[in-house]
Order: structure tokens, then sequence, then C-alpha cells
């Protein structure tokens, strides 16, 4: 009877300590952010060139630090060329921009060069317009079906931008109106799954979210379910290499949807470089 109730103890403290392991992993994965850093190259660009792109996605609102400090402080130190936020900037819940706001402002005190695209969340939300008009007051450069051509440090950069595929609210014939893609050409999408909807897409790389990741990811299975993705979906985050020359990586964002939950998952933004 001692042996077994000295077994039994065991378990228990065995447990208890896995639970608190599980539980502190996801308190840390889910409000502490990390610098993913990705990178990829192309003949399209000069040689000794190197453009540093900022991708934010999937933040649903949520605050990092006092006034989101930590991120502001981040991404300043990373001195990125171009600031792209892939969508769900907002939850479709969020009541109150304030916040979202006074992250835009500071982005945008010291990067001119800051660019977003709609995600799900935004169409699901009664603020949506308000949100739009704001951050193009604040000097966001909006990419609802359109495209821009930049200069940066001396190479020519297509950014191409659609609204949301998951909510069908994208036009990729206007988005890639005139888009000359003999340059480098970045196609910000909120949802990767653009790659599924379309063949052919004329984009070097494809930048998307959405899927964070599966959010909660199990070790050996990995994602249990993504948005649009389903059950243990294929892609989830990451790089895929989708021809010889084009590639598709998928943010697995900063915030959370449903439930305020990360697991084996740390919340990120991504630090993109491309080079010759």
């Amino acid at each position: 009877m001692e042996r077994i109730s000295r077994k039994k103890s065991i378990i228990y403290v065995t447990l208890i300590i896995f639970l608190l392991f599980v539980l502190v992993d996801i308190y840390y994965e889910t409000n502490v952010f990390k610098v993913n850093k990705v990178h990829f190259e192309s003949n399209k660009l000069n040689s000794d060139s190197r453009i540093k792109l900022i991708q934010l996605s999937d933040l649903h609102a949520k605050v990092f630090g006092d006034n989101n400090q930590k991120l502001i402080h981040t991404i300043r130190n990373q001195q990125p060329d171009v600031i792209v936020i892939t969508g769900d900037i907002i939850d479709r819940k969020t009541k109150r921009l304030h916040d979202v706001f006074h992250l835009i402002e500071e982005l945008t005190s010291f990067q001119q060069h800051v660019y977003f695209v709609s995600g799900n969340h935004e169409w699901g939300n009664n603020l949506k317009n308000q949100l739009l008009i704001g951050l193009e007051q604040r000097g966001v450069h909006m990419l609802n079906n359109d495209s821009t051509e930049m200069m940066i440090k001396g190479m020519n950069l297509n950014l191409v931008g659609i609204d949301d595929v998951s909510t069908n609210h994208e036009d990729m014939k206007k988005a890639f109106n005139n888009v000359n893609t003999k340059e480098y050409t970045v196609l910000l999408s909120h949802s990767p799954g653009v790659t599924d909807k379309y063949v052919e897409i004329d984009a070097d790389l494809i930048l998307s979210g959405h899927t964070h990741g599966g959010q909660v990811r199990l070790p050996l299975i990995g994602p249990i379910v993504a948005p649009d993705e389903g059950l243990f979906p294929k892609k989830a985050k990451g790089v895929y290499q989708l021809k010889e020359n084009q590639h598709l990586y998928i943010d697995s964002g900063l915030g959370t949807s449903l439930l305020p939950v990360r697991f084996l998952n740390q919340s990120q933004l991504s630090v993109i470089e491309i080079t010759n």
C-alpha cells in the first residue's frame, strides 16, 4: 500500500510540474514576441544589394508593453527599409482604435514606407472604414488591390497588395495592372490561400499571415488547425517554395483569435532580407 501511495504521489507531482510548464509556456509564447529572420535571394537585384522589410501580421489589437513600446523599440532598432502590415491589425471584436493608431503614429514617425493590406477581421469589424481612413491619415500607404513602385538603395522594388482573399475582396487583375515584373515584385496577401486560388501569380515573393502558425502546436504533430487550411494544415507558417524563383512566406503573427493562447508557437514579427 505504501509503494502504491508513493507511486501516486510521484504521478501527481509529475502532472502538476507538467501543467505548470504548459501554463508558463503558454503565457510566455503568447505575451513575449520574438524576431524571426528570413532571407531570400534574387538575380533581379544588383550585386551587393540588400533590402530589409519588416512584416507585421495578425496583431489583433494586442499590446506589447506600455503603449506597445517593446514592439516599437524592436522595429526601430532593426532599421527596416520598408514595413508591411499583412492584415488583421485589429480583431473583429475590437471596439477601440487608440492603441493601433498610437502604434502606427510611432512607426510612421521614423519610416515613410509603411504599407497595409486588409485581413478578414478588418472586414468583419464595424470600425473598418474608420480604421482604414485613420491609417491613411497617419501616413500608411493602403494597397487595396493596388501596387506601388519604389526605389530602395538604388534598386526598384514593386509592392503589390490585395484585399483579403478569404472573404473574396481581392482583385488580382487590378492589383497587377501596369506592374513591371522584370523588377523584384512582392505580393502582400493576408491569406496564403491566394496560392491555391490563383495558379499563376507574377510575383517573386508572397508575404502572408492569417494562419497564426496554427496558434497551438503539438510536439511531433505540429499545428492542429489553421483558418481555411483545416485540420493538421500543410501550410501554417514559414517558407514554401512554389517555383524555382518564387516563394511564399507565412508569418505566424503577433496576436491571437478565438482564445488568447499560443503553445509551442511564439508570437513573432519577421525581418525579411532580400539580396542578390
